[in-house]
């Protein structure tokens, strides 16, 4: 992988993971055009997985030094209650990442037609959280938290973007918009993280020479540079576009490119 390539697949790591479009899928499509294959390159996974939770950690740090300031206080306050929502929310995506590891692996090899079939199915869930108006709610539940996390869990499959279903279940369940998708942002990290450690234990089992793949360390630096700043502009993108309820130009985009796709597989 040369610096040129990382740095594509960079920008489109950062932006797409927080754009309601699938990471995944579009990674999967960009390496199968520019003649690379990402997943083979661990070194590379986990820096720009990294850089992506980076750019979270510097868009939403109010939130989360919010959030530290109230757990320090040892109290059952509105801090703690958050913390325990994001808690749950990872119980789904931690049981798929500890028992259905290898079929989700599986899957990711599977070719591009299910990465057609899952970008439209995102866009259908973006059209339905668009068009609904459910009664509106100021707190997330810790039920509510459990359910985004099972739409979280679902996100593992190659295309079905993993911030568009968290933000548009949340909002067919009656969020507020602005809450939710900060919920949503957060809710992620310790999933990305936890991924990222698995790539690295991969790394160490499989040896030094697999792990780094063909990749110089100047083109593993501009892959994370350009994820964290990608990263950094498409968090803070998101917000104000949940915000604004803008989520179903995100579902034409991705059914025009989940047929796309589709066509392209046969």
């Amino acid at each position: 992988m040369d610096w040129l390539q990382a740095l594509i697949l960079g920008l489109i790591q950062g932006l797409t993971e927080y754009l309601p479009v699938s990471s995944s899928g579009h990674l999967t499509i960009a390496s199968y055009l520019i003649g690379v294959n990402a997943d083979d390159n661990l070194t590379f996974t986990v820096a720009v997985h990294v850089a992506t939770v980076l750019s979270t950690l510097v868009i939403l740090w109010k939130e989360i030094s919010w959030i530290f300031k109230g757990l320090v206080k040892f109290q059952w306050n509105e801090e703690t209650k958050y913390t325990v929502n994001i808690i749950i929310s990872m119980i789904p995506v931690g049981i798929v990442g500890v028992f259905f590891k290898d079929y989700v692996e599986e899957i990711f090899g599977s070719g591009l037609a299910i990465v057609g079939a899952m970008l439209l199915l995102t866009a259908i869930i973006l059209a339905f959280s668009f068009y609904a108006r459910p009664r509106q709610k100021e707190k997330i539940s810790m039920k509510d938290a459990f359910i985004i996390g099972i739409a979280q869990a679902c996100a593992v499959m190659p295309g079905l973007s993993r911030s568009g279903s968290t933000i548009a279940t949340g909002i067919l369940l009656g969020n507020n918009k602005a809450k939710l998708a900060q919920f949503s942002f957060l809710m992620v990290i310790p999933p990305i993280l936890g991924e990222a450690l698995l790539d690295v234990l991969k790394a160490v089992k499989h040896g030094a020479q697999v792990a780094a793949g063909d990749i110089s360390v100047f083109a593993l630096s501009i892959g994370f540079i350009a994820a964290f700043v990608s990263g950094c502009f498409a968090c803070k993108w998101m917000i104000n576009l949940v915000k604004k309820g803008k989520l179903i130009y995100f579902a034409i985009y991705c059914a025009i490119l989940g047929m796309i796709t589709i066509a392209c597989s046969f």
